[in-house]
């Protein structure tokens, strides 16, 4: 079964996207590299925008977004965003 990682930001939720990798890794039991590609290429896929998002590759939006540790050895590293990227546009970017 597919799972994707998305949000209805429900009131009070906005901005708290990074618990939800935290919950499905800590206590679902999922591998950290599943858990982001639910949001990225999976989530992509399920909206039929593939071709558009979901990847870091020619052609598609650069959408990117840079933590500080490496999420892989500690899920928690998602709640440390140090660089966003939105369509090749600049968001946030701590040095």
């Amino acid at each position: 079964m597919k799972i994707v990682l998305g949000t209805d930001a429900v009131a009070g939720a906005h901005g708290r996207n990074a618990e939800e990798f935290i919950y499905r890794v800590n206590d679902a039991g999922i591998l950290p590299m599943d858990a982001i590609v639910s949001a990225t290429s999976r989530a992509a896929e399920s909206m039929g925008l593939e071709g558009k998002v979901g990847a870091i590759a020619p052609g598609l939006e650069a959408d990117l977004v840079a933590v500080q540790g490496n999420p892989l050895d500690d899920i928690t590293a998602v709640r440390r965003v140090m660089f966003v990227m939105k369509a090749g546009k600049v968001y946030k970017n701590v040095r």
